[in-house]
């Protein structure tokens, strides 16, 4: 027998697909993701941190930009296994996916594996036997093009990140990162943040009016549109400022609206003109990457990095097509299938005569190159896969079945009509004469609406009319007024962005691409700059710093255009059509007049801190971004002059004080929006009861005081001016409690801050028997204490801990009881076992049964050998059977967990080795070798 052909793909559930295409002859093995990186410097080799990549990991000392790469510490007994498969292999096969990082995942496995038997590059957009095996067929070597682009968006990454992230940390707040895209995406939140802060409500009034024709009784409303032949503003015709963009509009106000509403009431009306237009409407092109998370989340609310998570699983599982692309190509078969199952569902007349092809619209042109769809030359209806997928898989499917078959489907035909009315309100003050409109669209052929039509983005308009039917009038027809109302309205600030809104956002500026997208969301929500409400994305206090500190001191950095060219470079190194390394020379050190981030970092300056983290408010109120969180402050008390300090003629001054700023935390549930000068005001006067004094502890001498704190309300003692003194000589620390959850911190009182002081409490003492060493055993006497801790309040014997059920239990609770508890078995946690959350079959790995539970650090999922812990985006009760399998194998194959060890002791001396040429043609075509610094095998 032949030695079989090993086949290395990313993921263990792609693995398991495409062997079952294969057969015997092809082992499948999975590399789990990448498998090296450039490292932290902390993590380099102590013989190496003073060297040229001591910095970045990257050489830039000579302008090479050559990267050191280590094999990740989790992913060293993966590559062992690989390179022993690698032994008894007749070829090996690259299969990893067809994009930018698929390509460098295939070169690095090139580099750490070193193989000895014919390499291949294997490529596919679907996981269908077909297409698999077409394939194997059909291999081609390594892109080093796409390799370069890919190298040379993470060592860009590398050195904006290191260079720009250390200035957030000593102006800002430690542990903040910058990112090239991230900061562009978190700079687009914070922007419509500020547009929503300077807003201004504007108030106006509308009438809509209900008519019939007089000779039957097809009522339909129609809108007040003008008043003596001047339009009547509307919600567009305001400017954000609240001012009217135009003088030639007439602004209703209550009393001109409620006069014109009566008037026609008692009027009599007629139609003034009709006019009627056919109405034609194109169907949507097939899923891009960032189309499919915009729908996503609008019909099926999933997040981008769920929704991507629910499609890479239907596309290693063979369902759909290449999840990561900015095409909206279909192939030859692809469009045959969607239009022969729209012929087959909805009719010959629902099809077109001759094929849609859709033309790209994002900037720039990257990764696969076709459309999202379902996979195969003959598409699975969503009937055909319901017993095999559940959940959000199913749905998802569905989605792009739906969106794929309509996009081959005939337009939708109908007509839009308009009628305008007149209505005599002569003696009404605000005019003689009110026109009213009523607009509708008729479909009298759905075409692609059959199959598929698409969510809308919260807008700032209110919704025109579609499909309402209009009844059949003419000129001159008379009308009854049934009724007419007045109707007062707000102008809307602009939307907040939503994940989806954003996605389609970033794309129109040319920030990220379809890899990216997902991740750029999730970090910038990780990272702190931008919270959930809902579905809307907002900007938090922090973002406002850090986007401000970049826009001054780097604003060629956050700068759309420059961003969106970086992305198009990256393009045409992709195309063989640039330089990595001179692209990197560009960046670093500068392009004629443009200055390079080298020059940036060197020539900043100073840069007030305190500036940069301030928002202004208005009317003397400032936010600031301090160490421990937003607080708001008063610049100068009301009625102070904030330039002299003079106190305003006729003001008072609160509770006698001339020039201190008050301050005060701002709750996290506040967005900048809602954060007026009003609301500055009000939280001001609620922190007075901060640091309130509540009287003398007895006991201590000390002056207990109630506080706001970052984790809650708490009660302390101040420390006398003795004790101050020893501070740092002597171990004096005042004593400290929070508040139970019932207590407020404005009415608290001394005694009950005393007996919160108390704590812990002595419940009692009881004997315990202990054995010793020596298997002796004595007597001991051991107290209970009733105590208040992070988790809750707890009873303590010993190292014995148990809960108790509420925080007056600290107080109330008897010995006798306490020893009740103990009596009990002890529970593991705060709580008794609980059941599963949920069940699944037997995992096909380990035969044992899998079960999703709830575990101190969250929910995980466990086969009873391998716990595997639910990562962001998995809900315990929408998490499918497959996805559990998965985050199981995934586990496996990262291996135990270890602690890392000291770099200078575990790691010997390791060398910069030259990068190979991945193919004979690649190294013909390179003019000049570029080396790569590597790690070898420790």
């Amino acid at each position: 027998m032949s030695a079989p052909n090993l086949v290395i793909v990313e993921s263990p559930a792609k693995a398991k697909t495409i062997a079952g295409y294969l057969g015997p002859d092809y082992v499948v093995e999975a590399s789990v993701g990448h498998i090296r990186d450039i490292p932290q410097p902390r993590e380099l080799p102590a013989d190496m941190k003073k060297g040229p990549f001591g910095r970045f990991g990257v050489n830039v000392e000579d302008r090479s930009f050559e990267p050191y790469y280590v094999i990740d510490a989790d992913k060293k007994k993966k590559v062992t296994e690989l390179k022993r498969l690698l032994k008894d292999a007749e070829t090996l096969y690259l299969a990893t996916d067809e994009d930018r990082e698929g390509e460098a995942i295939a070169w690095h496995l090139l580099e750490a594996l070193k193989p000895k038997v014919p390499v291949k590059r294997m490529v596919f957009h679907e996981i269908t036997k077909e297409a698999i095996q077409r394939a194997v067929q059909s291999t081609r070597d390594i892109d080093m093009d796409l390799v370069d682009a890919q190298e040379g968006r993470r060592i860009l990454d590398r050195l904006y990140g290191f260079d720009i992230s250390p200035v957030l940390w000593r102006k800002i707040k430690q542990g903040l990162s910058a990112g090239r895209v991230q900061s562009v995406a978190t700079r687009v939140v914070v922007e419509r943040e500020r547009e929503r802060m300077a807003f201004r409500s504007a108030s106006y009034w509308d009438v809509t009016g209900s008519f019939t024709p007089t000779s039957s009784r097809e009522d339909f409303s129609a809108r007040l549109s003008a008043v003596d032949g001047s339009r009547v503003a509307s919600g567009r015709d305001f400017a954000d400022d609240g001012t009217l963009r135009r003088s030639d509009v007439v602004h209703l106000d209550e009393a001109a609206a409620t006069a014109v509403a009566s008037a026609t009431s008692a009027a009599s009306a007629s139609v003034a003109s009709v006019s009627e237009k056919p109405y034609t409407r194109r169907p949507y092109a097939p899923f891009t990457t960032s189309t499919l998370q915009q729908e996503a989340s609008r019909k099926l609310r999933l997040g981008s990095r769920e929704a991507m998570r629910v499609a890479q699983r239907l596309y290693e599982n063979g369902y759909i097509t290449y999840m990561r692309t900015d095409s909206t190509n279909l192939s030859q078969s692809a469009v045959s299938a969607a239009r022969g199952q729209a012929r087959d569902m909805y009719g010959a007349d629902y099809v077109p005569e001759s094929p849609r092809v859709y033309g790209k619209k994002a900037k720039g042109a990257q990764e696969a190159h076709e459309a999202i769809r379902p996979a195969g030359d003959r598409f699975r209806t969503p009937a055909q896969v319901q017993g095999e997928l559940r959940g959000d898989e199913f749905r998802l499917y569905e989605l792009i079945w739906k969106r794929t078959i309509a996009s081959q489907m005939a337009d939708a035909k109908g007509s839009t009509a308009t009628i305008k009315i007149v209505a005599d309100i002569t003696g009404c003050p605000a005019g003689s004469s009110a026109e009213y409109t009523a607009s509708g669209t008729v479909i009298t052929f759905k075409g692609f609406l059959a199959a598929y039509e698409e969510g809308r983005d919260e807008s700032r308009g209110a919704a025109e009319d579609e499909e309402r039917r209009l009844p059949r009038l003419s000129e001159g027809v008379a009308l009854d007024v049934l009724d007419a109302v007045a109707a007062g309205h707000e102008t809307s600030p602009p939307p907040r962005y939503t994940e989806a809104s954003l996605v389609k956002r970033m794309e129109e500026l040319g920030i990220g691409r379809p890899s990216t997208y997902a991740a750029t969301v999730a970090t910038i929500q990780d990272r702190g700059y931008v919270r959930k409400v809902g579905s809307a994305l907002v900007a938090t206090w922090l973002a406002f710093a850090v986007t401000r500190l970049m826009e001054v001191h780097f604003p060629r950095l956050v700068d759309y255009d420059f961003t969106a060219r970086m992305e198009e470079d990256l393009d045409q190194i992709a195309a063989g059509q640039a330089d990595r390394v001179a692209w990197l020379a560009r960046f670093y050190d500068g392009d004629g007049d443009a200055e390079g981030l080298r020059q940036m970092v060197e020539d900043l300056g100073e840069i007030d801190a305190k500036g940069i983290s301030t928002i202004e408010i208005g009317d003397g109120v400032v936010v600031r971004v301090g160490r421990y969180g937003p607080y708001v402050e008063e610049v100068a008390p009301q009625g102070v002059d904030p330039s002299t300090g003079e106190v305003a003629e006729g003001a008072s001054l609160p509770d006698g004080e001339t020039d201190k700023p008050r301050r005060a935390n701002v709750p996290e549930d506040i967005a900048p929006d809602e954060m007026t000068p009003e609301k500055g005001r009000e939280l001001l006067a609620q922190s007075a009861e901060d640091g309130r004094e509540l009287g003398t502890n007895p006991e201590s001498g000390r002056v207990v005081v109630a506080k706001a704190g970052r984790y809650g309300p708490y009660v302390t003692e101040v420390l006398t001016d003795e004790e101050a003194e020893l501070k740092g000589k002597a171990k004096v620390k005042p004593r400290t409690a929070s508040l139970f959850a019932d207590m407020d911190i404005a009415t608290i009182e001394l005694p009950t801050a005393l007996r919160l002081l108390s704590l812990p409490r002595v419940v009692g003492t009881v004997t315990e028997t202990v054995t010793g060493d020596d298997g002796s055993t004595s007597e001991q006497q051991v107290e209970i204490t009733a105590q208040n801790g992070r988790y809750g309040p707890y009873l303590k014997k010993g190292t014995d801990s148990r809960s108790l059920t509420s925080e007056q239990q600290l107080f109330d609770i008897t010995l006798a009881e306490a020893e009740a508890i103990y009596a009990q078995p002890k529970q593991r946690g705060r709580a008794a076992a609980k059941p599963p959350l949920r069940e699944f079959a037997e995992d096909p790995a380990s035969g044992k049964k899998v079960v999703v539970k709830e575990g101190r650090f969250g929910p995980y999922v466990t086969d009873g050998e391998t716990n595997a812990t639910l990562r962001r985006d998995d809900e315990p009760e929408t998490i499918t059977q497959e996805r559990a399998f998965e985050l199981l194998a995934e586990k496996r194959a990262k291996g135990p967990t270890t602690r890392k060890k000291s770099t200078t002791k575990k790691t010997t001396a390791k060398k910069a080795t030259t990068k190979k040429a991945a193919t004979k043609k690649t190294a013909a075509k390179k003019t000049s070798t570029r080396t790569k610094a590597t790690a070898k095998k420790a």
